[in-house]
């Protein structure tokens, strides 16, 4: 049981086998192959893996955070959702946006009309489509008061990303507020530090807050576009690149009336305790 095992943790290409996993099939045909049982049927097989909950058909996708700069950056942003900068705590006149775009956003006209429910079947939608362009779609989204602002844009660009800004900035309570914290990633649009400068340069309380590089789960706006994805997307029917845009626009309006804060629970304590648990790896890696 125990060779078993481990020949379910291994790498298959270590085994010479041309596979990209190992599925139970594959293990049950290798155990034998190497002689380490006679035979085995499939149901024990399943039984000795699940016992250590091993499922070698599985994967999952991960990276070493490449910023050396890691910590520090994506800590202020935890900071900044437990409304805390530099150690002191926001003001009330402070205020924290999360912003990005979701680009390449397709409007895909079904060769024929989509079917709704009936009783036993779901909702069909024809697999062929004409293609009728596609929106980038610009948003923001206040960590602590649910609200957003949003638009459709033809691409991103530094004019598309100024226009959001401007979007925000130009409406009370964040034109005459104390300071507003824009996080946002490293895009093209507004990376680095000319970025930085140019945006307090025509918004004087405005600052702008990189997130670290391979980072987009720190920034809470790509809950909102994943909820986008889920609510409005998918199926993706749209007769047109304007349909597309009011679903867009409309679903903005209709989330914001009931939208709340996001429970963000995850902490500088926690991120801290990650990545100490990643430094012995990140070192072999390296080695």
């Amino acid at each position: 049981m125990v060779q078993v095992k481990a020949l379910a943790c291994e790498l298959s290409h270590r085994l010479g086998l041309p596979l990209s996993r190992l599925s139970l099939a594959d293990i049950r045909q290798e155990a034998v192959a190497q002689g380490i049982v006679a035979q085995v049927s499939g149901t024990t097989l399943w039984r000795w893996l699940s016992a250590d909950a091993l499922r070698p058909w599985q994967h999952r996708s991960w990276i070493f955070p490449p910023d050396p700069d890691f910590a520090r950056k994506a800590g202020r942003i935890l900071d900044l959702y437990a409304r805390v900068w530099q150690g002191k705590p926001l003001h009330r006149s402070e205020f924290v946006l999360c912003a990005d775009e979701k680009t390449s956003i397709q409007a895909r006209r079904r060769k024929q009309p989509t079917l709704p429910v009936a009783a036993g079947r779901p909702m069909r939608v024809e697999h062929e489509y004409f293609r009728e362009g596609a929106w980038t779609y610009l948003a923001a989204w206040d960590v602590h008061q649910a609200k957003l602002f949003g638009h459709c844009e033809k691409k991103s660009g530094i004019a598309p990303t100024d226009r959001l800004i401007a979007e925000v900035m130009r409406r009370e309570p964040y034109k005459s507020a104390k300071r507003v914290f824009g996080i946002m990633d490293n895009c093209s649009a507004h990376r680095g530090q000319r970025a930085v400068d140019r945006i307090p340069s025509r918004w004087p309380n405005a600052l702008l807050v990189h997130t670290p590089v391979h980072a987009s789960w720190i920034n809470q706006i790509e809950i909102y576009f994943s909820i986008v994805q889920r609510k409005v997307l998918t199926p993706n029917d749209f007769s047109s690149l304007f349909h597309l845009e009011q679903c867009l626009i409309n679903f903005q309006k209709r989330y914001e009336q009931t939208a709340s804060p996001f429970q963000w629970t995850y902490t500088r304590q926690d991120l801290c305790a990650l990545l100490a648990k990643l430094q012995p790896r990140a070192a072999a890696a390296a080695a």
